[in-house]
């Protein structure tokens, strides 16, 4: 999945996939990423709109419970990410 980086201190990329509903969101810390399911696109937009990433990802995305997983950096996570 393409992902694009993002301005926050703890996130550093966002993709989104709209016809799978899976988002991708790439941390700083460890560079883990972690793969949300069933992610309607308005909640992608909303994500990718809001003043602090952290702090919707926490406040808002975390809450809804969507399900995830984890890629691994070093697989589909180095291969797929677009950096600065």
């Amino acid at each position: 999945m393409k992902r694009v980086p993002v301005d926050s201190l703890c996130i550093a990329s966002i993709g989104y996939e709209p016809p799978e509903r899976e988002l991708d969101i790439e941390f700083r810390a460890g560079r883990e990423v972690y793969r949300y399911f069933e992610v309607p696109p308005e909640d992608h937009a909303a994500f990718m709109a809001a003043e602090s990433k952290g702090t919707y990802l926490n406040e808002v995305f975390k809450p809804k419970g969507y399900r995830y997983d984890i890629v691994q950096p070093g697989e589909e996570a180095d291969a797929t990410s677009e950096r600065e």
